[in-house]
């Protein structure tokens, strides 16, 4: 198991905002500097695929994940979807530029049409379906992750399943702090996933008290933590993850602004190196 920057983790804190080119080569020589071979790219931050592709490439490192929002593929009718695979296929372009195998495609919960998270599911396993053929023509694995929310139609492991048994060739990047918000043990759900498993992101967790955080599919409230200051079982997590010959990269997601996000993702990983060596 290897560590990857999750690119998210820098921009939601305005990285790339002003400069983009110069924001890839701080989080690039960040990288370099941690240790780390691989990017997880969440989107390209206002770059070409290529332009950010020639940032990874002249500091050594390589895209492992390409990361695009298919939100649309919730929408009722083939007719209305069309935009969000049209979408999910520049994705996938982007990401053959980029010179990864594998795109995630990210599933929110309520569009603006608020559907029920299992109608929601029927219809993004139809979306994925029509988006698998972009997929395969692209020699790509298409990956779909453990959503957080109570309206997330992709939370725990049965979710999951569904979609993978329905989609061809569809595969999960286990998030096993998104998983902890449906109320599943993340280290049993990825034992029940783990052939499936092509990508991973951690995450932790602060529970909050009513009426504060984000809700969980279980009900209770949550806030972004830094990975080992929160409530998750990380170390069963790898328990798990070494048991099943799990050999992938695993992103560093931090989505709290208590620490600058490179001080966190260098915390992050430190810590999680500490548990690898106790196993």
């Amino acid at each position: 198991m290897k560590f990857s920057l999750m690119s998210y983790t820098f921009g939601r804190t305005g990285w790339f905002k002003d400069n983009p080119v110069q924001g890839m080569q701080r989080m690039c020589r960040f990288g370099q500097e941690l240790g780390v071979d691989g990017v997880d790219m969440v989107t390209t931050h206002g770059l070409k695929a290529r332009e950010a592709r020639k940032i990874l490439d002249d500091h050594g490192l390589r895209t492992v994940c390409h990361t695009f929002s298919a939100g649309g593929l919730a929408r009722d009718s083939h007719g209305e979807r069309c935009a969000a695979v049209d979408a999910a296929r520049a994705g996938m372009e982007d990401a053959v530029i980029l010179g990864t195998d594998k795109v995630m495609l990210v599933t929110p919960g309520k569009d603006k049409d608020g559907l029920p998270r299992d109608i929601a599911r029927r219809n993004y396993i139809r979306g994925l379906q029509e988006c698998a053929v972009c997929a395969r023509q692209n020699c790509l694995t298409m990956t779909i992750e453990n959503f957080p929310g109570a309206a997330s139609p992709f939370v725990i492991s049965s979710d999951v399943l569904e979609a993978i048994r329905e989609v061809s060739g569809l595969k999960l990047t286990y998030d096993n702090g998104n998983i902890f918000m449906g109320g599943e043990d993340p280290a049993v759900s990825f034992t029940r996933c783990a052939e499936h498993v092509a990508h991973a992101h951690f995450k932790d967790w602060d529970l909050m008290p009513a009426g504060e955080g984000r809700e969980g599919l279980d009900g209770r409230r949550y806030q972004s933590a830094l990975i080992g200051e929160g409530v998750l079982d990380h170390k069963a997590c790898l328990a798990a993850m070494q048991a099943a010959g799990y050999q992938g990269y695993i992103n560093i997601e931090y989505e709290n602004n208590k620490y600058p996000a490179d001080e966190a993702t260098k915390l992050a990983v430190r810590y999680l190196q500490e548990l690898m060596q106790q196993l």
